[in-house]
């Protein structure tokens, strides 16, 4: 049992995730370790990020029982039509050496219009054949998300955004919590720039943690399961410990106040009009 999970759809994710980006190396793969030592369980990966092999070698490395896992990685977005559905998949399960990808995504939302309905019944077919626990989507708009939960004959378990202080989703937030779906958001830490935020510098001195840790427990206390990236054992220990940090209902009215909105990450022609 995963500490502090939470039930939806039969899938249980934890407070909090390992983001694994960028992550392609013997050093990547140690700091993945160390994470699962610390106690992370949920890892978030993509066939875009080529690095499922290495994300696998470091399950198996570890020692820790596959089931105690929750693996996610995502569908590249050329490999949408239920025929590179079914074959990437297949390419995913043996680069990460797994019988079963606990959370499958669509990574981005392109062409969903056009495709999206062969996508998802391609998606629920490897849920039946056990190739898949459960069906994810990633940067959709809460519209978006309401069409594949229409279209879909599974649950639509969850939606991967980027959600920060800087951009607080507040309308998905809400869209997601009535429907059942949770919010993982990606980028918690803003890209580093947590030390930019006054709210978050001040409320870190007052808990006596890191402006970082507060954006993480900031996340966790609505209801969202961030995924920070990191391999740093620091960086890791610290982050798995932004759990356990309690905001006041004043230190959560203070950082729903920060007006200001930045957006990292908005790929042209891939990313939806947000």
């Amino acid at each position: 049992m995963i500490k502090g999970e939470t039930k939806i759809a039969k899938l249980k994710l934890p407070k909090i995730g390992l983001g694994t980006m960028q992550g392609n190396s013997k050093k990547s793969k140690q700091g993945f370790i160390k994470g699962f030592e610390i106690g992370f369980r949920f890892l978030d990966t993509a066939q875009m990020y080529f690095n499922e092999r290495v994300v696998g070698e470091a399950i198996k490395e570890s020692g820790i029982p596959r089931d105690e896992f929750i693996v996610a990685t995502k569908l590249f977005v050329n490999n949408l039509s239920p025929r590179k559905v079914f074959k990437s998949t297949e390419r995913s399960l043996k680069r990460l050496g797994l019988e079963t990808i606990d959370m499958l995504y669509i990574h981005w939302p392109f062409r969903f219009h056009k495709i999206g309905g062969d996508t998802l019944k391609a998606m629920s077919k490897l849920v039946d054949q056990g190739k898949i626990r459960s069906i994810a989507v990633s940067n959709f708009t809460p519209q978006h998300v309401d069409e594949a939960i229409s279209i879909c004959d599974k649950p639509i378990i969850a939606n991967q955004v980027e959600m920060h202080p800087w951009l607080q989703q507040k309308e998905l937030v809400a869209h997601h919590k009535k429907k059942g779906v949770y919010v993982v958001p990606y980028f918690p830490l803003m890209h580093g720039r947590f030390n930019d935020v006054p709210e978050l510098v001040e409320l870190g001195k007052k808990h006596n943690v890191s402006a970082a840790q507060i954006s993480l427990a900031w996340l966790i206390k609505k209801g969202t399961v961030p995924i920070p990236k990191s391999v740093n054992p620091v960086h890791l220990k610290a982050n798995w410990e932004s759990q356990n940090i309690k905001l006041s209902s004043k230190d959560i009215k203070l950082i729903d106040s920060i007006e200001k909105e930045k957006r990292f990450l908005s790929p042209p022609l891939i990313a939806p009009k947000w």
